[in-house]
């Protein structure tokens, strides 16, 4: 049998309810806040009880007016019209018996790809992490690109909409010419699929045969890559010397330029603007 619990000391029911006294009071008081925050919200000698109803009142006409207004009834309707649209053409594709291979299919490459996700994911990070540096590092650069974007938007706005007016006036035309596709089309189908299984097959006979010696000339390649891996850093070492060398040059070359560029800047701009003394010759000449 399992023992009896013993009762509770006078003590500890002293203090379980003196605990529950206190939560109790706490919570009354909260409420006690809670009402005197809505009844100074909404009462009406101060004013501002008065001015949050007009508000709601005003909020609630408008929004019902807004929402009776043709234009509102037409945009409800050619939403739920559009939900409906989608609905019925997506029920049917999610029993369609070609939605299972399609699942086994997505099955089979998440299975494939994890591994290589897998692997790859270092790299992605590091590569993620750089591209980040990058976009922070070019980031004075994205005002002058977007506004670009904008004005590029901008002005392939009109022919967008001129093409979308060419284009919904040709509808007839353009249902002509689907349908004279479709039935020209129609025809080859069973044709190209005859075809596509011959060349899969034939195409299986190919790859089983190079397959072996494809996989003897990478072994090879590996091989000869291994050996003259020397050689190859070799070269890279001597390519990066050699740009380490021709630095200094770039960089006297680059501040060069830059000096005789700021000198005609100069030149061109005391011919075209002369200063107010017409004493004062400007000329800079290149170091």
């Amino acid at each position: 049998m399992s023992p009896i619990p013993s009762l509770p000391s006078r003590e500890e029911v002293v203090r379980m309810a003196r605990n529950t006294t206190d939560i109790t009071g706490q919570l009354l008081d909260t409420a006690g806040n809670l009402t005197r925050i809505a009844v100074n919200t909404f009462d009406p000698r101060d004013g501002s009880g008065a001015e949050v109803l007009r508000v709601l009142r005003e909020t609630t006409a408008e929004l019902a007016e807004a929402s009776a207004s043709p234009q509102a009834q037409e945009a409800f309707y050619r939403i739920v019209e559009t939900l409906t649209r989608l609905g019925t053409t997506g029920a049917p594709l999610a029993v369609h018996p070609v939605s299972e291979p399609a699942r086994a299919l997505l099955t089979a490459l998440g299975d494939s790809l994890l591994p290589v996700l897998d692997a790859v994911e270092p790299a992605v990070e590091e590569a993620a992490e750089a591209l980040g540096e990058l976009v922070e590092a070019t980031s004075p650069l994205l005002p002058a690109a977007a506004g670009v974007a904008a004005g590029v938007l901008l002005a392939a706005a009109p022919l967008i909409r001129a093409a979308t007016d060419v284009l919904r006036d040709s509808s007839p035309e353009l249902q002509r010419m689907a349908d004279a596709l479709t039935a020209a089309l129609a025809p080859l189908l069973p044709l190209q699929v005859a075809l596509a299984e011959r060349a899969a097959a034939a195409g299986v006979g190919v790859i089983r045969v190079t397959l072996p010696p494809l996989a003897d000339l990478t072994e090879a390649g590996a091989a000869a890559l291994k050996a003259g891996r020397p050689l190859l850093v070799a070269g890279e070492e001597f390519v990066v010397s050699g740009l380490e060398h021709l630095q200094p040059v770039l960089l006297a070359s680059a501040s060069r330029a830059g000096r005789v560029a700021r000198a005609v800047a100069v030149r061109v701009s005391a011919a075209v603007s002369p200063a107010a003394e017409r004493g004062v010759v400007v000329a800079v000449h290149p170091t």
